[in-house]
C-alpha cells in the first residue's frame, strides 16, 4: 500500500486526505494545532462558542462529495442550516440591503436602492453565471501544470474580460453606488480587492445563488470534525500537536516528514496544506528548490490580514441576521488603504458573524455569540506594533456596533478576547499575517498560482488558499480534488 502525509488539518488538507484514504492511499494527517480546523479553528469560553472562520459555506456538495467516496453522507456527521438572508448590508445613512436567492425579494430589494438596475442586474447574473460555468465548473478542480494548460483556458477567459476587475464588470450592468459594492464586495470573501480582482470571481455570485449559503449546526468547527471523524473511520491517521519542521528529500524526491517532537516516517507523496511561503522557506529550507521558490514568493502580492473582535454578551437579537456587512464611509478608498498604501485607516467596513441567529447553543441560555472582523493591511505593509495597537483598534470596532446596531453593548458582554495578524503569523505561519495567501488578481491566478504539483520536486503536492483555485471553502476543497487526482495518478503509475 502507498502511504501519503498531508501536512495541515484545514479544509483543504482534510478533504485531500479524505480522497486518498478513499481511494486506499494509507494517509497520515499531521497538525500542529490541538485540533483540526486551521483558520477553522474554534475557542469555547465562558460558555460561548467562537469560530474563527471561515463562517459562511457555499456550494455544500462540493462537501457531500467527501463522504460519497465511501458510499456515505455527511448528513450522518453534520448538520448544515441555511442562512436566510445570506446577507444583510447596511451603510452608515441607514440603508439596508437583504440579499438572498429569493429572485422576487431580491428585486423589491434593488428596487429600493434604485428600480432601473433591476434590469442591470438580471443582464448581471447572466454574465455571472456564465463566467461560474467556464471558471468554477470547467476549471475550479483540475490542476494548471504548464503554460499550454493556460493558454487552453484564454479563449473563455478572454471571452468574459478576465483582465477587468469584478467591481468594473458590476459597475458596467448597474449604476447605483450600493448596488456595485453589494455586487462586488464578495471578493473580500477569498482575499482579493474588488477593484482588482479579476472579473472571474463574479462566479462566487452564481455560486451562492445556486447552492446557497450554509452555515454548519454547532459551528464551522463542528464540520471540521465531521471531516476528521470520517477520515479516522476510512483508516486515516491523524497526528495532532505536532509541528512539521522539515519535509525530507533525497535528490529530487520528497521522501519523508519530520516533526518538533522528534518523530519521523518515510512516505511515497507529501502534500502541504501549510502557508505556501512556509512549506518552502521553512520546510524546504534545506533544498535549493524551497530555497529559489521562496524568493520567487517574496515577489508576489499577498492578500491583507483581518483583526477580529470575539465578544459574547447577554441578551438575544433576533433583529440581526447571521452575516452582516457593515460598509464605512469609503468604499474605494479604503481598499486602497488596505490592499496599496498599508494605512489603518480611521474607518473600516466590517464583517459582523452572529451564529446565534441560526443557532442558539453557540451561547449559553438568553446569550449572544458574535465576531466583528475588520480587513486591515499585511504585516509587510503596516509593520506596526499590534500588541499595543491592537486593544485601541478592538475598542473603536466594538464602538463603531455600539453606534450602528447594539447601543448598550459593552453593558452586556460577558467575554471577549480579539485575533489580530501576528496571530495569523504564528499560529498558522502565515507570511506577512496574510488571512487568504496570494492576493487573487488575474497574474496570480491558475498557472501563475502556486502549483498544485512542485515542478521539480515530481512527489510533492500543495493543497489549500495558495495553489489553483484558491482560498475560500470551495477553493481549498476544490485544489483537494485537483491535487488528489495528481497524486492518485503519480501513485499508481509509480506502483
Amino acid at each position: 500500500m502507498k502511504r501519503a502525509a498531508v501536512i495541515g488539518a484545514g479544509f483543504g488538507g482534510l478533504a485531500l486526505a479524505i480522497r486518498l484514504q478513499s481511494a486506499g492511499i494509507a494517509t497520515t494527517l499531521i497538525e500542529a494545532r490541538d485540533r483540526a480546523g486551521g483558520r477553522a479553528y474554534m475557542w469555547q469560553r465562558d460558555g460561548f462558542t467562537f469560530d474563527a472562520g471561515p463562517t459562511v459555506i457555499t456550494d455544500p456538495d462540493c462537501l457531500r462529495e467527501l463522504w460519497a467516496l465511501s458510499g456515505r453522507m455527511m448528513a450522518q456527521d453534520v448538520t448544515l442550516m441555511p442562512v436566510t438572508p445570506f446577507y444583510r448590508l447596511n451603510w452608515p445613512d441607514g440603508t439596508n440591503f437583504d440579499y438572498s436567492d429569493n429572485d422576487a425579494q431580491l428585486r423589491a430589494e434593488i428596487a429600493k436602492l434604485d428600480p432601473q438596475d433591476i434590469a442591470g442586474y438580471a443582464r448581471f447574473l447572466e454574465y455571472a453565471a456564465g463566467v461560474y460555468a467556464e471558471g468554477y465548473e470547467k476549471l475550479g478542480h483540475v490542476a494548471f501544470l504548464d503554460f499550454a494548460s493556460m493558454l487552453r483556458a484564454t479563449p473563455a477567459l478572454a471571452r468574459y474580460q478576465a483582465w477587468r476587475s469584478v467591481y468594473s464588470i458590476v459597475s458596467s450592468y448597474v449604476r447605483n453606488e450600493k448596488l456595485r459594492q453589494a455586487l462586488s464586495f464578495h471578493t473580500l470573501l477569498v482575499g482579493g480587492n474588488p477593484m482588482t480582482t479579476s472579473a472571474i470571481y463574479a462566479l462566487i455570485h452564481k455560486l451562492e445563488k445556486q447552492g446557497g449559503v450554509w452555515f454548519a449546526k454547532g459551528g464551522t468547527n463542528a464540520l471540521v470534525d465531521a471531516m476528521a471523524r470520517h477520515f479516522e473511520r476510512l483508516g486515516g491517521t491523524i497526528r495532532l500537536g505536532d509541528k512539521v519542521v522539515e519535509i525530507e528529500t533525497l535528490g529530487n524526491r520528497a521522501t519523508g516528514i519530520r516533526t518538533a517532537s522528534g518523530w519521523r516516517e518515510d512516505f511515497d507523496a507529501v502534500a502541504s496544506n501549510a502557508d505556501v511561503m512556509h512549506s518552502y522557506r521553512d520546510l524546504l529550507g534545506h533544498n535549493v528548490r524551497g530555497q529559489r521558490a521562496a524568493r520567487a514568493l517574496a515577489d508576489k502580492r499577498f492578500s491583507p490580514s483581518l483583526f477580529l473582535v470575539h465578544f459574547g454578551i447577554r441578551g438575544r437579537w433576533p433583529g440581526i441576521p447571521h452575516h452582516m456587512i457593515l460598509f464605512g464611509p469609503r468604499y474605494q478608498g479604503l481598499l486602497g488603504d488596505i490592499y496599496d498604501r498599508g494605512v489603518l485607516s480611521s474607518d473600516f467596513s466590517l464583517y459582523l458573524h452572529h451564529p446565534t441567529a441560526s443557532d442558539p447553543s453557540m451561547a449559553p441560555e438568553g446569550c449572544s455569540t458574535f465576531y466583528a472582523l475588520a480587513p486591515v493591511p499585511h504585516l509587510g505593509k503596516l509593520p506596526i506594533d499590534w500588541e499595543t495597537v491592537g486593544p485601541i483598534y478592538a475598542e473603536r470596532i466594538l464602538d463603531e456596533v455600539e453606534r450602528r446596531l447594539i447601543p448598550d453593548l459593552r453593558s452586556r458582554i460577558v467575554t471577549r478576547f480579539h485575533y489580530m495578524p501576528t496571530d495569523f503569523a504564528q499560529d498558522l505561519g502565515a507570511h506577512f499575517g496574510s488571512a487568504f495567501s496570494l492576493e487573487p488578481i488575474l497574474t496570480q491566478s491558475a498557472w501563475f498560482r502556486v502549483h498544485n504539483r512542485d515542478d521539480s520536486i515530481p512527489n510533492l503536492y500543495f493543497v489549500g488558499a495558495g495553489t489553483h483555485p484558491g482560498a475560500g471553502i470551495p477553493g481549498v476543497v476544490g485544489s483537494a480534488k485537483a491535487t488528489a487526482a495528481l497524486m492518485l495518478n503519480d501513485l499508481r503509475y509509480a506502483s
